[in-house]
Order: C-alpha cells, then structure tokens, then sequence
C-alpha cells in the first residue's frame, strides 16, 4: 500500500464499506435535490455535495448515519465548511455533469474518470486518502476513534485536581512554632 500522506496520520483508516454507503447516501440526497427542478435542482445538489461534510461536525447526513467523520489532520478536528469544499469540489463538479443533460458527454469523458481515480486512491492508500483530502488536509475516520481521541484529549486537558491544603489549625501551628 502507499501512503498519500507524507508525515501520515495519527488515525487508522476508516471502514471503506461504512464509507461507500456514506457516499452512496449523499449522492441519492444530491441527485433528489436535483430532481426538484431543471433550474435550480442541479445548483442544489452541487452546494449540498460542497458543504456536506461541514454541516455537522464534520459529517453530512450519510456519514452521520453511517457513523464516519471528516477530519483535519493537523488540528484533530472535525471538518469545516472550508475544509468540505476543499475535498468535495471533485464530486460537486461530477454532479454538475451528471444533473444537466447538455454536459452527459463531458460527464462520460472527465466525471466518471474522475470518480474512478478518487475511488482508487482511497481504496490503495494505507490511510484512504484520496486527492480531495490532501487538498483539505483531511481524512475520513470511524466516528468511535475520533470520540476515543476527544476523550483522551479532554482527560490530558483537564489539570489534576490540586492536593488539598491542610486544615487551617495545622497552619495556624506551624506559624506559632
């Protein structure tokens, strides 16, 4: 395998199955946006796939119901709106192709390549990254490793609790001797 990621990442990689039906949920909710009307159907689809990621800490609906999460790496947090425009850009475009009947031919010829090579960077990276994720520096991660990381952060964030301070007689007869 190899690795997208020059200096890694401190996460494993995510269920490509949970992953895949994550996917698959989104674009079933974007091409129903599309069918809403040939005006502006396609822009609402497009915009869903863009900020998807972003909506909810890191996950759109179908990681939220398949329990995965976008990541950005170096700050080991969820995904923002920024970051889900960044690694979805590649998908959204498709989407254009694929919702107006004009664009079919350019969908046939750059879209379904393009799906086809994220498909495979995820697929034989070690981590699952695919070149949307390199240009947000994120990753997609199991919603349980990245909740067993936050526990473990706010424990070491947490400062131990001072040692308690010794009974006021005690201090009182300290100072008198």
């Amino acid at each position: 395998m190899r690795e997208a990621r020059r200096e890694g990442s401190p996460y494993p990689k995510a269920d490509l199955t949970l992953r895949g039906l994550s996917r698959l949920a989104d674009l079933t909710i974007a091409f129903a946006l599309a069918q809403v009307s040939p005006q502006i159907g396609p822009i609402l689809s497009a915009f869903y796939l863009l900020v998807a990621d972003g909506l909810m800490q890191g996950q759109s609906i179908g990681k939220k119901v398949f329990g995965v999460r976008t990541v950005v790496v170096p700050r080991r947090a969820p995904a923002g709106y920024h970051e889900s425009m960044l690694r979805n850009a590649p998908f959204a475009l498709v989407a254009v192709f694929w919702s107006v009947p004009l664009l079919w031919p350019v969908f046939f010829v750059a879209g379904v390549p393009i799906v086809a090579f994220e498909a495979y960077m995820i697929v034989s990276d070690r981590l699952g990254i695919r070149i949307g994720d390199i240009f947000a520096d994120t990753q997609v991660v199991d919603g349980k490793v990245l909740a067993k990381d936050d526990a473990v952060v706010r424990d070491l964030t947490h400062a131990a609790p001072a040692p308690p301070s010794p009974p006021a007689s005690a201090t009182r007869q300290r100072a008198a001797a």
